[in-house]
């Protein structure tokens, strides 16, 4: 047995999208931009940052609707999933992240809580 978990914390990179299916349960797609910073052998500071793809699904994807927008800083855990597909007859395959949880790391007001959302990691498979 194996562990697939990934934690994340970065910033929305777009607005979500969303879509529901026809049972009504939604899925939602956002990348999220990670950066690090990192001193070389010269001493000059470099920086990169890698752009994730993430899905959420059910309740989890419509709170990204209602309440992430682009610039959002959140935290991010879930697991990776790869998918397959065929493009101009090459099979190309495309990772990303499905949200199992989420916290909304952005300056609230006092009386406004921090957020946070879990979801039940086996009931949205794409």
């Amino acid at each position: 047995r194996g562990i697939n978990k990934v934690i994340l914390v970065g910033t929305v990179g777009k607005d979500p999208e969303v879509k529901y299916f026809q049972s009504g349960d939604a899925y939602c797609t956002v990348s999220v931009a990670t950066n690090e910073s990192w001193k070389d052998k010269n001493g000059e500071t470099k920086e990169a940052t890698e752009w994730v793809n993430i899905e959420a699904w059910g309740r989890l994807g419509e709170v990204c609707q209602e309440y992430l927008k682009k610039g959002s800083l959140i935290f991010l855990e879930g697991r990776l999933k790869t998918d397959k597909y065929e493009e101009k007859g090459e099979t190309r395959y495309f990772t990303k992240v499905v949200a199992q949880s989420l916290e909304f790391l952005d300056k609230r007001p006092a009386e406004e809580p921090m957020m946070a959302v879990d979801e039940d990691p086996g009931d949205y498979e794409a």
